[in-house]
């Protein structure tokens, strides 16, 4: 998840409530793959109706609907367009992914399903189609989401940093490049079993982690295009220890290079404004609004196959929050 600062990063334990009365910024594409690779059928693909998938749709009804019990209104924010930097990054999941549908293949085709269970989730695609099915859901959920001109992350942290949300919901460490004030993991997966263990959610203040080391934003950001992010591989050699050693003893990227050797990397200027001045739009977030019942069920019930009892408890947490109405029943909000 872009550049990892587990190591460094001030991390306190958090509970949902923490986050009650807050709108916060939800990077949707992260955790789009972690329910379609989560939510799998025998086969490891996820689940679907009709031939259809629709485990992203299962998925983020449920967290977003937790979330809204929690008294959290969260804002999903949707990649936009990826920067040219990011082409070799983005060239080497395709890569992997193609290897994986091979292999895939490979164990369908020889019935091993248990194989095929493992494999499955890393053929994992989040189509088009797919997005726009989150979108509709998103709608008739009455949340806010947004679509960013680059990278979700990137323009979250910059709306977290303007004030328009309290923290940036995202399991990628480039978030505190970007320069979010809080950042939140595990949000969406908070109280789930995992691997053995049950999930925490997790903030990091970057105010905290920046004091703690005694560095800088930009030296961050330098010590992070070192390490490897998606608009570099990193240096060999440099891992997040190392490299905040050498930023603490010589200052910038530059200065390490010089000290240590190695070509600075070729754009660092482009590389390091893409992080502390990633674009967003100037558009104020839209306001969110009531779930309608009846919307909702056709569209999960009728044309998705959810069932009665998954649905009901997704309604009856909006209704704890005050925010259902029926499409018969108009509230004050609707004038």
């Amino acid at each position: 998840m872009g550049c990892n600062l587990r190591d460094l990063a001030v991390i306190e334990p958090l509970e949902m409530s923490d986050l009650s009365g807050q709108r916060v910024a939800v990077d949707t594409f992260l955790n789009a793959y972690q329910f379609i690779t989560s939510l799998t059928g025998e086969d490891g693909k996820p689940l679907s109706y009709n031939g259809k998938p629709v485990a992203h749709l299962m998925g983020f009804l449920d967290r977003t609907t937790m979330m809204l019990s929690e008294g959290i209104d969260p804002v999903y924010v949707f990649d936009g367009r990826p920067h040219e930097l990011k082409r070799e990054t983005l060239k080497g999941r395709r890569e992997r992914k193609m290897e994986a549908v091979s292999r895939w293949e490979a164990a369908v085709e020889a019935g091993d399903m248990t194989a095929a269970k493992k494999l499955g989730p890393q053929t994992a695609e989040y189509t088009p189609e797919m997005v726009a099915e989150t979108k509709r859901l998103f709608e008739l959920l009455g949340v806010t989401w947004v679509e960013a001109p680059m990278e979700a992350e990137g323009a979250a942290a910059v709306r977290c940093a303007r004030g328009e949300v309290g923290a940036v919901a995202s399991q990628d460490w480039d978030t505190l490049l970007y320069g979010a004030p809080v950042m939140v993991r595990n949000l969406t997966a908070h109280g789930t079993r995992r691997f053995g263990r049950v999930l925490q959610a997790e903030r990091i203040v970057l105010a905290d982690t920046l004091a703690k080391h005694d560095i800088t934003h930009e030296q961050l950001v330098d010590l992070g295009i070192m390490i490897g992010t998606d608009f570099h591989p990193g240096i060999k050699g440099i891992g997040p220890k190392t490299g905040l050693k050498l930023i603490r003893e010589h200052g910038t990227l530059e200065a390490v290079a010089e000290a240590r050797g190695f070509e600075p990397p070729e754009r660092l200027d482009e590389i390091r404004s893409l992080f502390l001045e990633h674009p967003t739009t100037p558009d104020a977030l839209p306001h969110s609004t009531h779930a309608v019942e009846e919307d909702l069920r056709a569209f999960l019930q009728d044309e998705r196959g959810f069932s009665e009892g998954r649905v009901q408890r997704a309604l009856d947490r909006l209704t704890s929050v005050a925010r259902l109405r029926s499409s018969s029943q108009p509230t004050l909000f609707d004038f």
